[in-house]
C-alpha cells in the first residue's frame, strides 16, 4: 500500500502485520493529500509558480505559503480529528501525537531528501490540522524540486501520506540487535536501554544497561547495570526536551526488567524471522501502559555491517580457493581492490589504445590525466610504476576500478593478448582466467546497498560531527555514489572535465574565438554533480594541470613552456596570476559564476591549489572577485594546504579565506623533502603522511584557523589509509574529512567511533587506547 501510505505508513502497518507492538496512529493517505489539493484548486497555481519563479528557492517558499495558508476542506478535516479522537480514547487520555511524513513514491523517496520531507513531534489536537499541512508543504522544498527536475519527474504527480502516531512517554528506551554487535555472534541478542528517551544512547550521552539473551533459550546470559548521570524527557511548559540529571538510586538502578528485556527479545525475534536477517531495532517502553502493552517498537531496519562482511567472507573465501591454484606472473601494490578477470592490453602509448575494448586489462608504465577515458572502461589497470598517491591509485580508487601499480617489470612479464586475472586486494596477477563470468571485475565490497531500498540505506550509517566528504572527478560517476553516506563534495577536481569534455587547452579557444566552449563544457560538468546532490556543497577546486599535462590538451603546445621538475613548476595559483594564463583562469571563473547564477546551484563553492604565498592568492581572489564573484554567506572559498608556506603563515591566510583543505600527498612530499612517487624512498621508509613533522603541520593549522574562523578538511589519502591518522585528526578538531568513493563507509563508520570514544573519556575522565 506503498502508494497509499507511503513508504513510512506501509513499514508500520507490515510489522503490525505479524503481531509487533507499535505506538498506535492513523494514516492521512496520499488521497487525503490530492483531495486538499483539489479542493483548493491549487495544482494550476502550483504550476504557474513553477514556471514562473526565477529559481526553485523562490518557487518553493510560494508553494509552501499557499499550501499552509489554503483551508482544509470540512469533511477531511472531521475525519482527521475524528481519528485522533479516536486514538485519543484507545489510550484514555489526551495524547501527544508525531506527525511525521511518508513519501508514497521510490523516485521520491527520503532517502532522496533527507531532512526535507519533515516530522513535528509533541503535537496536540489544537495544532494537528497545521502541522498536517506543513508536512504536505515539505513535499515542495527547494531541493525537492531541483531533485524532480534532475530525474525528469514531474512535481505536479508527486504525493504525500502523514502517519500521526502517539507519542511514546518514555520510560525507557534503548536499541536492540538481533546480534552481538561487537562479535557478529549470531546466536544472542544484544539489548541496551537507559531512562527517558533514546537521544541519552544515541548521542553517548549514557553508558546504557544491557541485556544479553540467548537466541535458542530466551534466557538472561549476561547482565550489566551502568551508571547512568542523566535522561532526556518532553517538558510540558517548554515544549521541548530537555536533559534533566539523575543520581542516586535511580542512577544506579536497571532501567528496564529481566521480564522486560525478554519480551523485547521475543519481539526481535519474529522481526528477524519475517526479514530473514539480522536487525537493529529501536525499542522504547511508554509509561502510560501496563506491562507487556508497554513495550513498543518504534524502528527496524536491517543490520548491515556483519551481514555484509559474513557475505564479503564467503565470496572472498571462495575466490581464494581459485585464486590459489593460479601461477603467479607478477606482484605489486594494491591501489584499487577489486578482482577481474581478462585478455590483457599491453600499452605504452594512448595512440596504440584506439581499439582498446571495454573490460579489458590496462598494462602499462604508468597513467595520466590523457588516459582516464580507456581507465574508465577496464576490467582492471596494472602499472610499472607508481605509488599509492600517483595518478593510477587516485584515478582508480575514484573510478572504482581495480588496480594494481608500482610492479616494475608488467608490461614485460604480462604478454599482449594474455589471459590474465588482477587480484587487486592482494597486489597480484595471475595467469589465466581463474573467476567464473559472474565473478569478474566485482570490486570489494561491491555493494554497498546489499538490496536495501533507499529509504532504509540512509539510516544505517552513524551521524558524525565531523563532516565526511567525498573527491570527485569524472561528473558523471556521481549517478554512481549519490547514494553513499557523505555529506558533500569536499574536492571536485575539473580536470577530468578539461581533458575529456572540452579537451582543447583554454588559451587556444580563446585564441580560435572559441571561449564560450570552455565555460559551457565547464559549468555543465559542475552543474550535473552539484544538481544531483543539491543542497549539500561542492567544493570545485580550480585547475591544477602541470605544464606537461597541459601540452597534450589540443592545442597545448603552443602556449606551455617545457620545464624540468613540473611537479614544482608552473601551476596553481602561480598560473592564475600570471599575464600569459590569468585569461584562462577568468573563464573557469565564469563557469562557476554560471553554475551558481544561472543554474541556480548555490551549494558550488571554490577551492585554489598549490597556493605558495599570500601576494599570489590576493591578487587571484581580485581577478575572481572582477568577474563577480565574491565570498558570501552562501559562497564559500577555500585553499589547497599543500605547500609548508601556507601552514608557516596561517594566521595570514585564515583571514582572507573560509577553509583549508589539506592535501596529505603533497603536504607530506613537501615537508619530508621526498619525492612521493619514489619507490626507492617509500620503501626505505621516508614517504610517511603519519611523520610527526607532518602531522604537527596540520595540528597547528587547524589550531589557527579555528582562532580566525576558518574550517579545516583534508582530502588526502591518509585518513582512510590510516586509522590513527583519522583518530588524531579528529582529536585535532579538524572540520572535515574527503575521501574517495570507496572508503566513504569506512571512514564515516571510524570517525563516529572515535568521536563517541572521546564523547565517553570526557563524561569518565579515562582515556582509552583503541586498537587498529
Amino acid at each position: 500500500m506503498i502508494e497509499i501510505v507511503g513508504g513510512k505508513g506501509a513499514n508500520l502497518g507490515e510489522l503490525v502485520s505479524f503481531g509487533i507492538r507499535v505506538p498506535p496512529g492513523f494514516v492521512v493517505t496520499s488521497k487525503a493529500f490530492d483531495y486538499f489539493i483539489q479542493s483548493n484548486n491549487l495544482k494550476g497555481e502550483i504550476a504557474e509558480i513553477l514556471s514562473s519563479s526565477k529559481d526553485s528557492f523562490e518557487g518553493s517558499e510560494k508553494i509552501k505559503s499557499l499550501i499552509i495558508n489554503a483551508k482544509m476542506p470540512e469533511d477531511l478535516e472531521q475525519s482527521i480529528l475524528s481519528s485522533y479522537d479516536e486514538l485519543r480514547n484507545k489510550v484514555g487520555k489526551d495524547v501527544l501525537v508525531a506527525v511525521r511524513s511518508s513519501a508514497t513514491a521510490e523516485d521520491i523517496g527520503e532517502a532522496s531528501f533527507a531532512g526535507q520531507q519533515d516530522t513535528y513531534l509533541n503535537v496536540d489536537r489544537i495544532h494537528l490540522l497545521e502541522n498536517v499541512k506543513k508536512v504536505w508543504a515539505s513535499l515542495y522544498t527547494a531541493r525537492a524540486i531541483e531533485y524532480r527536475k534532475s530525474k525528469n519527474i514531474d512535481t505536479l504527480s508527486v504525493s504525500m501520506a502523514v502517519v500521526v502516531q502517539k507519542m511514546v512517554n518514555s520510560r525507557t528506551s534503548g536499541v536492540m540487535f538481533t546480534l552481538h554487535p561487537a562479535t557478529g555472534d549470531n546466536n544472542v541478542i544484544v539489548i541496551e536501554g537507559s531512562w527517558g528517551l533514546g537521544e541519552a544512547i544515541v548521542g553517548g550521552k549514557v553508558t546504557p544497561d544491557e541485556y544479553i539473551i540467548d537466541k535458542s533459550t530466551l534466557s538472561v546470559k549476561e547482565k550489566k547495570i551502568s551508571r547512568k548521570t542523566l535522561k532526556i524527557v518532553y517538558d510540558k511548559s517548554s515544549k521541548s526536551n530537555k536533559e534533566i540529571e539523575i543520581s542516586g538510586e535511580e542512577a544506579e538502578t536497571m532501567s528496564f526488567s529481566e521480564e522486560e528485556a525478554i519480551e523485547l527479545a521475543k519481539l526481535g525475534l519474529k522481526i528477524e524471522q519475517h526479514y530473514n536477517r539480522p536487525m537493529d531495532i529501536e525499542w522504547a517502553i511508554d509509561a502510560d501502559f501496563k506491562f507487556p502493552d508497554s513495550v513498543f517498537i518504534v524502528q527496524a531496519r536491517p543490520e548491515t555491517y556483519w551481514s555484509l562482511r559474513k557475505v564479503e567472507k564467503a565470496e572472498k573465501k571462495s575466490e581464494e580457493q581459485n585464486l590459489q591454484t593460479g601461477k603467479v606472473i607478477v606482484k605489486g601494490l594494491p591501489a584499487s581492490p577489486g578482482i577481474a578477470a581478462g585478455v590483457a592490453r599491453v600499452i605504452f602509448d594512448l595512440a596504440e589504445a584506439k581499439d582498446f575494448q571495454k573490460g579489458q586489462i590496462l598494462v602499462t608504465k604508468m597513467t595520466d590525466p590523457d588516459w582516464v577515458p580507456i581507465m574508465k572502461i577496464a576490467g582492471a589497470i596494472v602499472t610499472d610504476e607508481g605509488g599509492m598517491t600517483s595518478h593510477a591509485s587516485i584515478v582508480s580508487r575514484e573510478l572504482g576500478v581495480p588496480a594494481i601499480v608500482g610492479s616494475k617489470e608488467a608490461t614485460r612479464l604480462i604478454k599482449d593478448g594474455q589471459e590474465v586475472t588482477v587480484d587487486a586486494i592482494r597486489g597480484i596477477v595471475y595467469e589465466g582466467r581463474l573467476l567464473p563470468k559472474e565473478e569478474e571485475g566485482k570490486p570489494a565490497s561491491s555493494s554497498v546497498t546489499s538490496g536495501i531500498s533507499k529509504e532504509l540505506l540512509m539510516s544505517l550509517y552513524p551521524v558524525t560531527a565531523t563532516k565526511i566528504y567525498m573527491n570527485l572527478g569524472e561528473p558523471t560517476l556521481i549517478d554512481k555514489y549519490q547514494d553513499l553516506p557523505f555529506d558533500g563534495i569536499g574536492l571536485m577536481r575539473i580536470e577530468f572535465i578539461v581533458s575529456e569534455w572540452v579537451k582543447y587547452h583554454p588559451l587556444y579557444l580563446i585564441k580560435t574565438g572559441q571561449s564560450n566552449l570552455f565555460i559551457d563544457k565547464l559549468a555543465e560538468g559542475v552543474a550535473k554533480v552539484a544538481q544531483t546532490i543539491y543542497p549539500r556543497p561542492v567544493v570545485v577546486r580550480f585547475s591544477d594541470f602541470k605544464t606537461n599535462e597541459y601540452r597534450k590538451l589540443q592545442g597545448g603546445e603552443e602556449f606551455e613552456p617545457e620545464e624540468r621538475n613540473p611537479m614544482l613548476g608552473w601551476r596553481g595559483v602561480s598560473r592564475y596570476v600570471s599575464k600569459i594564463y590569468e585569461p584562462a583562469f577568468r573563464l573557469e571563473v565564469r563557469a562557476i559564476l554560471k553554475a551558481r547564477e544561472e543554474m541556480g546551484l548555490k551549494n558550488v563553492w571554490v577551492m585554489f591549489p598549490f597556493v605558495r604565498t599570500t601576494w599570489e592568492l590576493k591578487r587571484a581572489i581580485s581577478v575572481m572577485e572582477e568577474e563577480g564573484l565574491r565570498r558570501g554567506g552562501d559562497f564559500k572559498v577555500w585553499i589547497m594546504a599543500e605547500v609548508p608556506s601556507v601552514v608557516v603563515l596561517s594566521d595570514q591566510f585564515s583571514k582572507m579565506v573560509d577553509g583549508f583543505s589539506v592535501g596529505s600527498n603533497d603536504l607530506t612530499q613537501l615537508t619530508l623533502g621526498v619525492d612521493r612517487d619514489s619507490d626507492l624512498l617509500a620503501g626505505m621508509g621516508y614517504y610517511d603522511e603519519r611523520d610527526p613533522a607532518v602531522m604537527a603541520s596540520i595540528r597547528r593549522l587547524i589550531r589557527t584557523a579555528h582562532k580566525n574562523g576558518a574550517t579545516v578538511s583534508i582530502c588526502g589519502q591518509a585518513p582512510s589509509n590510516y586509522p590513527e591518522v583519522a583518530e588524531q585528526l579528529v582529536r585535532a578538531g579538524i572540520d572535515s574529512v574527503s575521501v574517495n568513493p570507496d572508503t566513504v563507509i569506512r571512514t564515516r563508520r571510524y570517525v563516529a567511533s572515535v568521536e563517541h570514544k572521546v564523547i565517553l573519556e570526557k563524561s569518565t575522565g579515562a582515556k582509552r587506547k583503541m586498537k587498529y
